[in-house]
């Protein structure tokens, strides 16, 4: 049997075309008892509405775009999980695309979205605040709001919730100065905005407080635990006066504490470990991983919040900043 059509509707319910579309889009100005009279056919039916039809009608799609870099990312895929529970609620349904790193890559996916007409993109990680990212929005979204995760970007349109990271860190190195530590190292994987935020928290925090200690000790991660593990070691055989290491992912904290623990060495009597997200990861790992929670849930909710409002017509913050909290665990 074929989809019944909204015209079969009208004609079994013995009401016009407009009374059964008012219906299906709860719209007032219907009798109470022809509105259940309508939607009991249409339940009988199984009557869906054409979404695709109706957003020519009311030019809006009732879809939102989510660009992320590498969908692989743990972190970036839970808070797209909070975003669209919190605004599935409201019929709208998602188009994720995974973008990749270049700038290119990312550019040509804003103007995808502006294809598929979307009516609003939330952009996950600090990566797209960038120039390339900046004019593709200028030149194929000038009037479709825009919102980043954690990066921010001036223009007219574009709203942000970010963790402030540098802050974060900084209170990382004062906590571990607080219980002894005398020479901590930073690990950190890809140069990104928000990375860059959390190497300045590092170099504020050791100047502050770690004024003895050499120049601040920073060493590239690599892109898989192999490579984090492989870094730890290459590190403490470089520096073996090393006794604290933040890792800017609970990833690459994971796999520090795996050459830690193959070594031999003791954690956190030896070497203290800190990461940065808080995520389920650091609840996983032996021993226990202290982190940095910059707020993923809050920060997620937020802009779906904020996003809500903006299609309906509401005020909502143009920036809005989280502030970190440190969970302590074993590791520390």
């Amino acid at each position: 049997m074929g989809k019944v059509t909204i015209y079969e509707i009208a004609k079994q319910a013995g009401v016009s075309v407009s009374t059964v579309s008012r219906v299906v889009n709860n719209k007032a100005n219907v009798n109470e008892k022809t509105r259940k009279r309508v939607l009991a056919l249409l339940e009988k039916n199984n009557y869906s509405p054409n979404v695709a039809a109706r957003g020519l009608v009311t030019q809006s799609s009732k879809m939102i775009g989510i660009l992320l870099t590498d969908l692989r990312t743990t972190h970036h895929t839970e808070g797209i999980y909070y975003i669209q529970r919190e605004l599935e609620e409201c019929g709208y349904c998602f188009l994720i695309i995974n973008t990749g790193r270049g700038d290119e890559e990312k550019a040509q996916s804003v103007k995808i979205l502006r294809e598929r007409q979307v009516e609003a993109a939330i952009l996950i990680g600090s990566t797209f605040q960038s120039e390339a990212v900046k004019e593709a929005i200028a030149t194929y979204m000038p009037t479709i709001p825009v919102f980043l995760a954690n990066g921010q970007i001036d223009l007219e349109n574009c709203y942000s919730v970010v963790a402030d990271d540098q802050t974060g860190v900084y209170r990382a190195m004062e906590y571990l100065a607080q219980r002894g530590r005398r020479c901590p190292a930073f690990l950190v994987d890809y140069h990104t905005p928000s990375n860059e935020a959390k190497e300045r928290g590092f170099r504020d925090g050791c100047a502050h407080f770690f004024p003895h200690s050499p120049e601040p000790i920073i060493r590239e991660a690599g892109t898989d635990v192999a490579a984090y593990a492989a870094s730890a070691r290459e590190l403490l055989t470089s520096h073996p006066e090393v006794d604290a290491i933040i890792a800017s992912e609970d990833v690459i904290a994971a796999g520090v504490l795996k050459a830690l623990n193959e070594e031999a060495i003791l954690v956190p009597e030896r070497v203290a470990v800190m990461g940065i997200n808080n995520s389920a990861l650091a609840e996983l790992v032996s021993p226990s991983l202290t982190s940095l929670d910059n707020r993923l849930l809050d920060l997620s909710i937020t802009i779906a919040h904020n996003l809500r409002s903006v299609l309906q017509g509401k005020a909502a913050a143009k920036h809005t900043m989280m502030y970190s909290t440190i969970r302590e665990r074993e590791s520390t």
